[in-house]
């Protein structure tokens, strides 16, 4: 009987420890040696090797908690508090970036679109690195923290309109029906995936900024640890997929 979760736990694991302790002697952030050891258990290196779906799908988990851990670090109240240089720099960063990695791919002699998504995976940067790195500093809470925190949300939500749009211009690409950007259908469909995504954001908004503090201190109050960290995880993951099979968002 193979044990495929459990090997690619316990694998990853057992290399991430020793991997994270040896970058914090040396100094750096322990997520460097976790990506180290990531890289040693993949596909693309000799030895161990992992369970690559498997691994797909918890590091998906993984990323759902910490980018809730990043929501508990930030606020739209924070947002507002440096909107003046963190939306107008995540947008000319992102347009900059953008357009030079176009023009490379350009010149490379790509596809249109295949520059464009060049340029557009140049512009945004992991907020959930940039928060483990502001953690391990301790300037979470600062000013200039909050800023970067908030620059990286914008980018986030940026790019969520450009995952909703990227495989409708894909498939102008491949489609070549002359139609293009012409399409009504095409249109029609970036419509409806624009409505769901603002349906999922004022839901969240009006009834999940009020109703998930509720129940977190609801069960607060009842004094246990274990199933405060059950309800953690189960609003974080149960928000996440309900976003992704009901309003066609990212887990993320």
């Amino acid at each position: 009987m193979h044990h495929e979760l459990i090997a690619t736990v316990a694998l990853s694991l057992i290399f991430a420890f020793p991997a994270g302790l040896l970058a914090a002697r040396l100094g750096l952030p322990p997520l460097v040696g976790y990506l180290f050891a990531g890289v040693l258990i993949g596909p693309n290196t000799p030895g161990l090797v992992a369970d690559g779906p498997l691994a797909q799908q918890l590091a998906e988990i993984g990323v759902m908690l910490l980018m809730f851990g990043v929501g508990l670090h930030f606020s739209l109240t924070d947002l507002r508090q440096v909107r003046n240089i963190a939306v107008p720099g995540a947008i000319l960063q992102i347009a900059a970036a953008t357009l030079i990695g176009a023009l490379a791919g350009q010149v490379w002699g790509w596809a249109p679109i295949n520059a464009l998504v060049f340029g557009l995976t140049l512009s945004v940067a992991s907020t959930v690195v940039l928060l483990k790195a502001l953690e391990v500093q301790g300037l979470t809470h600062s000013r200039a923290g909050r800023i970067a925190i908030g620059w990286l949300i914008v980018e986030d939500l940026a790019m969520v309109l450009v995952l909703v749009m990227l495989p409708a211009l894909t498939g102008i690409e491949e489609d070549g029906d002359g139609k293009g950007l012409y399409d009504p259908d095409l249109w029609m469909a970036l419509g409806l995936l624009v409505l769901k995504i603002t349906a999922f954001v004022a839901l969240m908004l009006v009834v999940g900024a009020r109703l998930v503090p509720a129940l977190l201190q609801y069960v607060a109050r009842l004094h246990s640890d274990e199933l405060f960290t059950l309800s953690v995880i189960a609003v974080a993951l149960g928000i996440a997929y309900a976003a992704a099979e009901v309003f066609e968002v990212s887990f993320a």
